[in-house]
């Protein structure tokens, strides 16, 4: 008999996107969500959340981040032993706080898929393993429903620092740099004169745009994001300064200690036609 699995929150963006994934896999699907209506008719729909975990091997919580952790604490003692009870937010150490104090009979399992819900396949992807009680088994679990995607573990408070410049400083600059754009009365003339790194830019950040409003507030209101963002409007300040002064030799050294540290780790000449490969598919649209 097929494996039966619950998604929380089975009518939002990737709430979708796993129901599709299970019901491919040959999972029977049961979906929960309050607020979105579900669209899939290959899903055992619940008329309420903890019905849809009661007779279930696995629990996916596709919930809001600032929410999650009070959903686990309402259905961990109503889960069957021997389940498991996995969930996806984005900022991890509230939920593994809520996850490290759920009863013994039920298997946490602490994930954060590095993708969105237009991903096509898990292939090059990479999910995120945050161990909770064991951290073999956990990401063992994660390995037998998640085989094509790549996995990185590591702790909590890891895990906000790094997604703070992944998501937050990314999320952060794109939404200013979204906000000027749409206040520009002379746009399309704008995009008309623009080279490839406006264009690829402004998808960027329109892109970013398509996530819900209170997603993108969750992102950039992870505590480890100030210190980040900080240093990112110090050195704003600090090259426009620069430049209404004419100090031309502190911004081109500045350019260049920037360069060379990314030397270290990246290969600038191969991001530079990666660049132009995006922009050249951009064109064919």
């Amino acid at each position: 008999m097929a494996k039966r699995i619950a998604v929380v929150g089975a009518g939002g963006k990737m709430g979708r996107w796993f129901v599709k994934y299970f019901l491919a896999k040959g999972l029977h699907v049961v979906g929960y969500d309050a607020e979105n209506p579900i669209e899939e008719k290959a899903v055992e729909q619940a008329d309420s959340l903890v019905a849809s975990i009661l007779q279930v091997d696995y629990v996916v919580l596709c919930t809001p981040t600032r929410r999650t952790p009070e959903i686990i604490r309402l259905i961990a003692k109503e889960m069957r032993r021997g389940t498991y009870l996995i969930e996806i937010s984005s900022q991890k150490s509230k939920t593994v706080s809520a996850l490290s104090k759920i009863p013994s009979k039920i298997n946490p399992v602490c994930i954060h898929p590095m993708f969105g819900p237009g991903a096509r396949t898990l292939r090059g992807k990479n999910i995120v393993s945050v161990p909770i009680k064991d951290a073999k088994k956990e990401l063992a679990v994660a390995r037998e429903l998640f085989g094509d995607a790549s996995f990185v573990t590591m702790d909590a408070a890891e895990h906000d620092r790094r997604i703070a410049v992944v998501l937050g400083l990314t999320h952060l600059a794109n939404l200013v740099f979204a906000n000027v754009i749409s206040k520009d009365e002379k746009v399309s003339l704008t995009e008309k004169m623009s080279g490839s790194t406006f264009k690829t830019q402004k998808i960027l950040a329109e892109s970013i745009m398509t996530e819900s409003p209170e997603l993108i507030e969750t992102i950039i209101s992870n505590p480890e994001l100030r210190r980040f963002a900080e240093d990112f409007w110090k050195d704003v300040g600090r090259l426009l300064t620069a430049a209404q002064e004419g100090k031309t030799e502190e911004i081109t050294d500045y350019i260049k200690a920037c360069r060379d540290r990314l030397s270290a780790s990246s290969d600038l000449e191969d991001s530079y036609k990666k660049h132009v490969r995006m922009a050249a598919a951009i064109e064919k649209r």
